[in-house]
Formats: C-alpha cells, structure tokens, sequence
C-alpha cells in the first residue's frame, strides 16, 4: 500500500506485546476529509524511525503498509515526514502564558492563601513553563499544562461575576490554578521529539495528580481548595475523588469540573491554530 494522501499525526504510543517486544500504535487524520486511520508498527519497524516524525501534527505520507481488515488497521512499514509540527509554545509564548498565571494568582486576595499558591509555582517554574497537560487527550505539548491552567483561570473570570450565589473568588482561582498541578509530576516530555509518556516513579508514591493535589491542599490547610480539586474529574470511574453525583454538594465543585471539562475539549485543538489565534 503506498497513498499520496497527507495524514496528520493525531496520537503516538508504544505498548508491549503478549511476546514482550514493542509496539507503536499511530493514529492518522486525513487532510483530505478528517477521516481516521489506526496503524501499527513493530519493534523493528519503530527502530528504524526517528521518534521525531511521530510528533503530534506532524504531516505524513505513507511509503509502504498492509491493511488489516480483521483489525480495521494498518500496517506501516515505512513513513515519509511530510512537514514537521511545532513541539508547543516557543520561549516568548510561555513567558506570556506566565504572566497571565501571575495575574490570577496575584487575583487572590487572601494573603496565605495567594502565597501558598505562589510558592508552588515559583519553587517549579522551569518544569510548569513546559509540561504538557497529559500525554493524549489535551493540551499535549510543551507548555500545554501551562495553557491548560490559565484557560481554566480565564474561564473562571469570565463566569463568576454571572452568579447570584455567592461564591469563594479566592477558593475558586486557586483550585483552578492548583488542578492540575500534580501533573508537573506525572509525565515526562522529550524536549526534542516532542514524545510524552508518564513518570517512571509517579506512582509508586501518587495514586494520580488529583490525589496530590488533594493532598498537597489539605496539609496546608486549605479544604475548600483540596475538595474541588478532588471532584474535577467529575465521577469516579474517570478518576474523581469526589464523585459528582453525590447529595448535597457544594456549587463550586461543579463549576471547577466544568470549567477544567471544557478547557480540556477545546485543548484537543492542534498547537498550530494555537499559535493562529495567538497572534491574532
């Protein structure tokens, strides 16, 4: 099979097999008409790539594959990069998105409260400035965590002076700036490839990002915060510690759900119409 057709690197992994090798599992959108292609590429196939061409956004042409009709997948043996995607926001795009996280937190008018917040990301500023927000579904690219956070900020400022409830302001910044936070923790990202995968060790000691943030809040004595963040994934079959659908509970736990569901839907969208709209 070869196809003069253009794909898109929608999502790259490697698994390992019942025989123990490697596996890569691609999936394609054709530029044409956004239809999807799931391809899969063995160990000895992804030794002879550069990881780079497997960057999310990447254009792709495919030079040789076999259709599997049993699996409604494709076999890639060979792959030709077609353009190469950005890795996610340059230096100069960061430094801004930095500043716009300096605002909400600066938004917060408890005095222990903002400088709790502060802290965290002073003390972690080069790694925040480049984490991706997770290794699939959103925002996943250099900085992406940094753009997660400031779109919940900013969608939190947009709708809070539409409630007749009166709501915790600084509760409410700081569980959206706070999150996600553990995530600084949870993956890792080649600065040179563009690959994302999860922390060796996160887990031995984490059982995810919302459990360390829970945690982290709580310690220091901020149990509002701690209980949004607990209740972002919004059930608990998507890896909420507060399940939503539970009796009697406090507004701004929903909305700190919402707000974090609806940054991660429009974060789908590829870093390069990210930097469209950035210099709009």
């Amino acid at each position: 099979m070869y196809s003069e057709d253009i794909y898109e690197v929608v999502i790259f992994s490697v698994g390992d097999t019942k025989a123990g090798t490697k596996m890569g599992k691609l999936q394609l959108k054709n530029t044409v008409d956004n239809s999807i292609l799931n391809c899969i590429l063995w160990e000895e196939t992804l030794n002879r790539f550069d990881p780079k061409i497997f960057r999310t956004g990447n254009l792709v042409r495919i030079v040789s594959a076999t259709f599997n009709e049993r699996y409604n997948n494709c076999l890639v043996s060979a792959l030709e990069l077609v353009k190469e995607a950005k890795l996610g926001l340059d230096e100069d795009q960061r430094e801004k998105y930095w500043s716009k996280l300096q605002y909400y937190i600066n938004k917060i008018k408890k005095d222990d409260l903002r400088e709790f917040v502060s802290k965290q990301f002073s003390e972690h500023e080069k790694d925040f400035k480049i984490m991706p927000a997770a290794k699939l579904m959103h925002h996943n690219y250099v900085g992406g965590l940094l753009v997660h956070t400031v779109e919940c900020a900013e969608f939190a400022e947009l709708n809070l002076p539409k409630f007749a409830y009166k709501l915790d302001e600084d509760d409410i910044y700081a569980a959206c700036l706070l999150h996600d936070f553990g995530k600084l923790f949870e993956y890792t990202i080649n600065l040179e490839t563009g690959l994302i995968d999860y922390a060796p060790n996160f887990r031995e000691t984490w059982i995810s990002h919302s459990q360390y943030g829970f945690s982290v809040c709580m310690t220091a004595g901020f149990q509002k915060v701690a209980k949004m963040i607990a209740a972002h994934h919004g059930r608990a079959e998507w890896g909420a510690i507060i399940d939503l659908d539970g009796k009697d509970l406090e507004p701004e736990l929903y909305l700190i759900h919402f707000i974090d569901n609806l940054s991660a839907k429009f974060g789908k969208i590829n870093v390069a119409l990210l930097e469209k709209n950035e210099n709009l």
